[in-house]
């Protein structure tokens, strides 16, 4: 007998309570061994050595000078300089702060999916949870915006759920009231991280999977979040060239290079939620459809299977066909067509799939769930078996990806043993090595990240710095000579470009 209507509010209440108590004490548990882990990376250079970092003003700069941080997500960095006063450089209460907010998330995704009544919707907010691919997000507190950013796009996609229900009315009515605050979360989101921006299209993919249709009203309450999205995308594209760096011969890619970097990015994302192994801080970098025609098979090969799920949609239902395509419209900001300063090193990055790969596994969990439901009951048991396995042994690899994050040195040396072609990750545990007293350790580190990128000029530095820590004065010589040489060569190289730039006008 069905628990009368007064007391269904409580029992979700409770039922959420009790999923958030649990989803926490998991999370710790696997989150432990990154924990205690010292800030790595650029946690030092765009936290804890920032100009507002421990200012009195900290917040007006955060705010108003979008070049007092690396990116304008001004609440991000705000979280970050409320925490300095809080845990002072203690990375401890850096690290809770990620976990309870991954956490959170798996919990807004329970209810999102419960909204959408999606069938096995607490099997795909644990494998959310609980996923190693979210180490990177999770244990690298510079990635905060990721973790925070998809909290207030989770609660604004809940928001606008009430706000007209995507398997209610044939014409909707818009609530006024959850809207705003929709939007006042939305905004939130796009000031946490920019990439939120695509809320507004998983709006409308989600309202056609349910409903097969658009309402003319929904599309005019859309229509100020994609001009706010799309705002916030244009300033977050400027910064990444004119302030990140994301520019020079990296990123020279011609068009068709960047179709084939994106479909073989969305393949490889893919793959790392069937079969997560290794995951690596910095993968390797990829020929590009220029050096390897055979590239574009994987667009090809991704066109193909919207195509043939567009085709099945009667059979299959809109339902592949949508997570599909939210997968890759959530990604679409990091699949090359925009230059991204990460691209430098690897065209992909397991932080960037953070938010995109619910919906993926929502597919997995739903359609196993749909599949046992129709197998019978005799299979119940041996699911939730297999389910609870499925759980089990990611949860044992996020907490052996978390182990790498314990310090600078052991996140480098990660990296260096699952990648060999690392020559960032060699070049920064060399000066990871120096700033201990080691430079002798450092040297062939940083010599073998010039053999692999001869024109990494921090490395030239590194390595003279190295030569001198420990006397050889000699050597650092030989090293500025042969950097200058190299700067010589960069500068003919522009006024070339420059010259043929000239003649083309």
């Amino acid at each position: 007998m069905n628990p009368p209507e007064g007391q269904r509010p409580r029992q979700s209440l409770w039922t959420c309570c009790v999923l958030a108590v649990a989803a926490l004490v998991v999370l710790l548990l696997v989150y432990r061994p990154a924990l205690r882990g010292a800030f790595v990376w650029d946690d030092i250079d765009f936290i804890l050595e920032t100009s507002w970092f421990a200012a009195a003003d900290g917040l007006r700069q955060i705010w108003l000078d979008p070049s007092s941080t690396s990116q304008y997500y001004p609440l991000t960095y705000s979280s970050h300089w409320l925490e300095y006063r809080l845990f002072g450089r203690d990375p401890l209460g850096y690290h809770l702060v990620n976990v309870v907010l991954h956490a959170a998330n798996a919990l807004l995704l329970w209810c999102v999916l419960r909204r959408l009544a999606v069938p096995g919707a607490l099997l795909a907010a644990a494998l959310f949870a609980l996923h190693p691919v979210h180490v990177e997000s999770v244990a690298w507190i510079s990635e905060r915006k990721n973790v925070l950013s998809g909290l207030f796009f989770l609660s604004a996609l809940l928001a606008w759920l009430r706000c007209s229900p995507p398997d209610g009315e044939v014409q909707p009515r818009i609530r006024p009231g959850w809207y705003v605050l929709c939007l006042v979360l939305y905004v939130a989101a796009l000031l946490s991280k920019s990439v939120s921006c695509a809320l507004p299209a998983v709006i409308l993919l989600l309202v056609w999977w349910k409903r097969g249709r658009v309402a003319r009203a929904e599309l005019l309450a859309l229509a100020p979040l994609f001009a706010v999205g799309l705002g916030f995308a244009y300033v977050t594209v400027w910064l990444e060239r004119n302030q990140v760096g994301a520019s020079g011969t990296e990123f020279a890619l011609a068009p068709l290079d960047r179709v084939a970097i994106a479909g073989r990015a969305l393949w490889f994302y893919a793959g790392k939620l069937v079969w997560p192994e290794p995951l690596i801080f910095i993968y390797p970098r990829w020929a590009t459809a220029t050096e390897q025609p055979w590239q574009l098979l994987f667009p090809a090969a991704a066109l193909l299977l919207v195509v043939v799920l567009w085709w099945q949609r009667a059979r299959l239902g809109r339902g592949p066909l949508v997570a599909l395509l939210l997968f890759a419209g959530i990604l679409l900001p990091a699949l090359g067509f925009f230059d991204v300063y990460p691209m430098r090193y690897s065209f992909v990055a397991d932080h960037f799939q953070y938010l995109a790969s619910a919906t993926l596994l929502t597919l997995i969990s739903a359609a196993a769930t749909v599949a046992v439901r129709r197998l019978g009951p005799a299979w119940q048991r041996p699911a939730r078996v297999l389910a609870t396995v499925a759980c089990l042994v990611l949860g044992v690899l996020t907490w052996r990806q978390s182990r790498a994050y314990a310090s600078p040195e052991q996140l480098w040396r990660d990296t260096i043993v699952k990648n060999p072609t690392a020559w960032m990750a060699m070049n920064n545990l060399a000066f990871e090595l120096q700033q201990q007293g080691r430079p002798r350790d450092a040297v062939p580190l940083v010599r073998e990240a010039i053999r692999l990128n001869p024109d990494c000029l921090e490395c030239y530095g590194n390595l003279a710095d190295a030569y001198r820590a420990y006397g050889d004065e000699a050597s650092a010589e030989q090293v500025f000579v042969a950097l200058a040489e190299l700067l010589l060569q960069r500068q003919a190289g522009q006024a070339d470009q420059d010259a043929d730039a000239e003649v083309a006008r």
